[in-house]
């Protein structure tokens, strides 16, 4: 029956996905033919030719990497709409030139690109607009105990109480807790509203006489002895244990698994940007942004190197040496905001408001963060991201990293000219621990939403701590 449901829900998420993939086709061969916006004509294929691609090529590309990006796995887990809405959205990037290099292959120029390019925007927006619709729609059902799968947990210790405390407390998952299995001497107690209705090595008989989806063993290192007789009765009966690790508290939020040959390696930490596709996606971003912000911003840069110039004596730039990305050292640029000093001190120093080593115009573009437009050089170079931890100087990247706990986390990723500690008001003179905080969050959670969210919050907010 459980696995009927599944099949079911499947085929109407399939379903779903090859209505949008045709409805956005519609949308994409109207918008760019049946309108000016995109320009003239010109010469262009039927409708029905653009239909016969759809069907021969589109739609076959588009449900095999849904299906290879996960999006066809059940919605009973913590998986958010963020997650889901980035997987749609390198599916279509991915579509996008699988299709452009079919169109080369068979060379087909009068096939519009522009209609490919605006079938993937629509189908991004619809694609993530369904899915959040069938989930919210999935989440009521089963808030109202509909759609219920049932558990078994074996296991009576802290362990235990902590996943049943999670199900009761996410009804929307769909699970109902039946029953615990616990040590001998507590069989009848009640563990958060929760029987323990047998010991360990009643699981055969209970397994027997009752109808569980799904079995879950929650028990602590001690117990790790009997595992093997509870995974073969759950197998006896054909039912998938699964097991929470006893030190799961080690695991990341989204914990992965490395393999030597047939030995598994969990990743204590994980970090999206490990993956190539997310790497290239940010690498892109950063080149297209700072390239389009050296352009936008070149008169005020040239105005500023102006007046450094006229108003004090040394270098337009002041360079640092900052670590950065997998603790390198790199050479950060600056528009200089202060008067020349002794490289020892420089190295050890912090900026203090009221600083009396600022030029006349110092103070002006720290505050307005002009002072920082020169890293958008460092940006194309590869050695800073336009969102990430802020780089720390040597000097005080040695001290912190003594004091503070999981500070040498933020260097997993690039380092950023604006970053999620940044819009939380943590710049300047601020709590260092509160800082690494903030840096850890964003390295474990990022995703490009997440980017654009801080680039918007950075040109919006002002930050007093900024002198």
């Amino acid at each position: 029956m459980i696995k009927q449901n599944q099949r079911i829900m499947n085929t109407i998420l399939v379903l779903a996905d090859v209505f949008i993939i045709i409805f956005s086709l519609i949308c994409a061969w109207f918008l760019r033919f049946k309108t000016t916006i995109f320009g003239p004509l010109g010469g262009h294929l039927s409708f029905e030719s653009y239909l016969l691609f759809l069907i021969l090529a589109v739609i076959p590309v588009y449900l095999f990497l849904y299906l290879s990006f996960g999006l066809y796995r059940p919605f009973r887990s913590h998986r958010t709409i963020f997650s889901e809405a980035n997987q749609i959205i390198k599916v279509n990037i991915i579509t996008f030139v699988i299709l452009v290099a079919i169109l080369f292959i068979i060379d087909e120029p009068d096939f519009s690109r522009i209609m490919l390019f605006l079938l993937a925007v629509f189908s991004t927006v619809f694609g993530i607009t369904e899915r959040f619709a069938l989930r919210n729609a999935l989440k009521n059902l089963r808030s109202n105990n509909k759609n219920i799968k049932h558990i078994l947990i074996v296991g009576d210790n802290e362990l235990a109480l902590n996943f049943s405390k999670k199900i009761k407390n996410n009804k929307y998952l769909g699970y109902s807790i039946s029953g615990l299995l616990g040590k001998k001497k507590n069989v009848g107690k009640e563990i958060d509203g929760n029987k323990i209705i047998g010991g360990f090595k009643d699981l055969d008989d209970i397994l027997a006489k009752n109808d569980f989806d799904r079995v879950v063993i929650a028990i602590s290192l001690e117990y790790y002895r009997y595992i093997d007789d509870l995974v073969e009765s759950c197998e006896n009966v054909g039912i998938k244990a699964e097991i929470i690790p006893d030190y799961y508290k080690y695991f990341p939020a989204k914990p992965s698994v490395d393999m030597i040959e047939d030995l598994p390696i969990i990743n204590i930490r994980y970090v999206p940007l490990d993956d190539a596709f997310n790497k290239f996606i940010k690498l892109l971003t950063d080149i297209v942004i700072s390239i389009i912000a050296i352009i936008i911003t070149s008169p005020i840069m040239i105005i500023t190197a102006i007046a450094i110039k006229l108003t004090s004596k040394g270098p337009i730039i002041f360079k640092q040496k900052r670590i950065g990305y997998q603790r390198k050292p790199f050479m950060i640029y600056k528009f200089r905001s202060m008067k020349v000093q002794n490289h020892n001190d420089e190295k050890k120093e912090w900026t203090v408001e009221e600083d009396p080593r600022r030029t006349k115009i110092g103070s002006f573009i720290r505050k307005t963060s002009i002072d920082e437009l020169p890293q958008f050089f460092n940006i194309l170079k590869g050695e800073m991201s336009v969102v990430g931890p802020r780089p720390e100087r040597p000097f005080f990247v040695e001290e912190f990293r003594k004091e503070i706990p999981k500070y040498m986390v933020k260097h997993q990723v690039r380092p950023g000219l604006t970053g999620w500690a940044q819009i939380h008001g943590c710049r300047g003179n601020t709590s260092i621990k509160k800082r690494i905080k903030y840096d850890v969050e964003y390295v474990e959670h990022w995703h490009l939403g997440l980017d654009l969210g801080i680039m918007i919050k950075t040109v919006l907010k002002k930050n007093s701590n900024a002198y």
